[in-house]
């Protein structure tokens, strides 16, 4: 059974979004040399935030699932992007991340092919991961 995942997001003047979901509230900014305030991370921070989130938490359901006594799981995560094409001073390019590159320091009692392992099983099984590397149809409707 398929379940449904919503957020609503309204803009509060200058760079500054207002976002919502089951009642938590985030800020989304732009630093004050891209024209915000600095009041939140920004749109590309937060997909960070949320592969990274992601990554944990399904480690945490993996290893809870397979009784593997966790004692630290630690992401990293840098992504690099051209802002000439999201600023339109260019039409080549894109606007998002050409690469996302994901250090994860695992703290367990396992050699490192079992690491490995574990890590290739908590990213098969992550959301955001699967919507980072796969085609996501994505439907708008401008009202």
């Amino acid at each position: 059974m398929k379940k449904i995942v919503k957020t609503t997001a309204s803009w509060q003047g200058g760079m500054r979004i207002d976002a919502q979901a089951r009642g938590h509230q985030v800020v989304i900014d732009q630093p004050e040399a891209g024209g915000g305030k600095d009041a939140g991370a920004n749109p590309m921070e937060f997909l960070l935030f949320a592969l990274a989130g992601c990554l944990g938490t399904i480690a945490a359901i993996i290893a809870n699932q397979e009784r593997i006594k966790l004692n630290g799981f630690d992401v990293s995560i840098e992504g690099d992007y051209d802002p000439a094409f999201l600023l339109g001073k260019t039409e080549e390019g894109r606007a998002g991340f050409s690469d996302i590159r994901v250090r994860v320091n695992i703290d367990a009692d396992m050699s490192a092919e079992e690491k490995q392992a574990f890590f290739d099983r908590i990213d098969a099984r992550c959301p955001i991961s699967d919507n980072l590397i796969n085609s996501t149809q994505i439907v708008f409707e401008v009202e």
